[in-house]
């Protein structure tokens, strides 16, 4: 009994261990053909499947948008995967990975977590085009390093330095990084972090010409601006690059330390050309009348004066000392602005085609009139110019040759010429000017003369044509 009874346990447990191998044996059979249990490859899982299902998965989840290059100009350039063919796939990744894996041994996935691979497909481009591309690209067609030069040239910015051997692009070494950074799926390549750039080795001249550009950028290093009004002039180096001095065959002349020399002539020469630009008194005018044309007015005695010896000795002496500042000129006379539009928004307007006066205080019109100016029949008419009031009187007698006339408001704007009241006038503007008018002043509605005496500021313009 007991005998037949271990018998039967036996068999039984032997059915047991063939089914056990059975199972394991299918399994490992499954797994022959596919992935053993708990692979993973690139966030895919794998397991049992065929390569060819693996690999449409993973080529479907790759993706590649390209190299852009960026040169040391900040300048990029971009090679697309479609620009050179290119195609991939894992077949070949695949196939060496499962190759590796031993179907029999499945079951050692089970003591593990998971079987995690990262593998990179296999990539092929037409390599005829991508050479094409990148020898195509800018910064390959520079000069050859033997023809490379390092000089001095003067241009309308001053003295400015010319060398083309500082910085330059190590082409072999360029190349390979584009192939390396393309061949690996890099998305950027920045020539300059990468080192591409370099100096190349100088000789003797041209050593010479690089200690020159330090005593001219030196020289050239002047932070001094002048103010006219709300215009800016800088002295910078398009400037000053023009007073050093020179010898007879044009060499630069140094002092005893071996700096550059400056030439005062040629300082003294620039202050003048600036006073020419800048001095208003007497200068042409385009002006916009209140008739709504542009008018040009010559002459007058309105402006700006720039005191020429004061700011030949102020400029040599800041220049050398090398200060940094904004300086307003000295001025022999000054204008109620400075500046090419020393006019401004507050000013007399004097229209004697018109015979009209207006006077605006800020742009706004404050008093409009009609006048008498000079009688130009007897060749008194008033002179036109841009003038100023110099002065103001209540109660003036006015003299000439010829007459001594009592006013009640005198605001002179020229020598004798001055705007005041006419009591022995009735009428005013029109053309009476041209055969009734004055001796050369504008003779003006007491009313109006005496809102202008009330309001005006010596030193207004007084702006007068025809």
């Amino acid at each position: 009994m007991k005998k037949n009874v271990l018998k039967g346990a036996g068999i039984g447990i032997s059915i047991v261990l063939l089914s056990i191998i059975a199972m394991y044996l299918g399994l490992s059979f499954y797994y022959g053909d596919g992935f053993s249990y708990g692979t993973w490859i690139n966030g895919v899982y794998c397991t049992g499947k065929s390569i060819n299902e693996v690999n449409d998965e993973l080529t479907r989840q790759w993706n590649y948008d390209g190299l852009t290059i960026t040169d040391s100009d900040g300048k990029s350039y971009a090679i697309l995967p479609e620009d050179v063919n290119l195609t991939f796939d894992y077949e070949r990744t695949l196939e060496l990975y499962l190759q590796k894996q031993n179907p029999y041994l499945w079951v050692d996935n089970l003591m593990k977590k998971t079987d995690e691979r990262r593998l990179e497909p296999e990539v092929s481009y037409d390599e005829a085009v991508f050479n094409q591309i990148v020898e195509a690209m800018p910064f390959f067609h520079g000069k050859r390093d033997e023809d490379r030069v390092v000089q001095i040239e003067k241009g309308e910015t001053g003295y400015i330095l010319i060398n083309e051997r500082a910085h330059v692009l190590n082409e072999e070494k360029t190349r390979e990084l584009i192939r390396t950074a393309f061949d690996t799926f890099e998305t950027e390549l920045d020539l300059e972090k990468e080192g591409c750039y370099a100096d190349l080795e100088l000789s003797p001249e041209m050593r010479q010409e690089l200690a020159l550009w330090e005593k001219l950028k030196e020289y050239q290093d002047c932070r001094i601006i002048y103010q006219f009004g709300d215009e800016l002039v800088p002295i910078d180096a398009g400037v000053v690059c023009n007073w050093l001095k020179t010898d007879e065959q044009g060499n630069f002349v140094y002092d005893e330390t071996g700096n550059l020399c400056t030439d005062e002539e040629k300082l003294y020469d620039f202050v003048d050309r600036l006073a020419d630009e800048y001095d208003t008194v007497g200068a042409e005018r385009q002006f916009r009348a209140t008739r709504g044309e542009i008018v040009t007015v010559k002459g007058g005695t309105y402006g700006n004066k720039i005191d020429r010896k004061a700011e030949k000795e102020y400029l040599l002496a800041a220049f050398q000392e090398k200060r940094e500042e904004t300086h307003i000129p000295v001025y022999t006379q000054m204008a109620q602005k400075q500046g090419k539009d020393d006019i401004g928004d507050t000013y007399i307007e004097v229209d004697m085609t018109n015979q009209m006066m207006y006077y605006y205080v800020e742009g706004k019109l404050e008093i409009e009139t009609p006048v008498v100016t000079g009688n130009i029949s007897l060749r008194r008419g008033t002179p036109e110019g841009t003038n100023y009031v110099y002065n103001k009187q209540k109660n003036r007698i006015l003299r000439g040759e010829d007459y001594a006339t009592p006013v009640a408001y005198w605001i002179p704007v020229r020598g004798a010429i001055g705007i005041h009241d006419a009591s022995w006038r009735s009428k005013y503007g029109g053309e009476i000017y041209k055969t009734n008018g004055s001796h050369g002043c504008i003779n003006t509605p007491l009313e109006e003369v005496a809102k202008l005496y009330d309001m005006v500021e010596i030193g207004t313009p007084c702006v007068m044509f025809y």
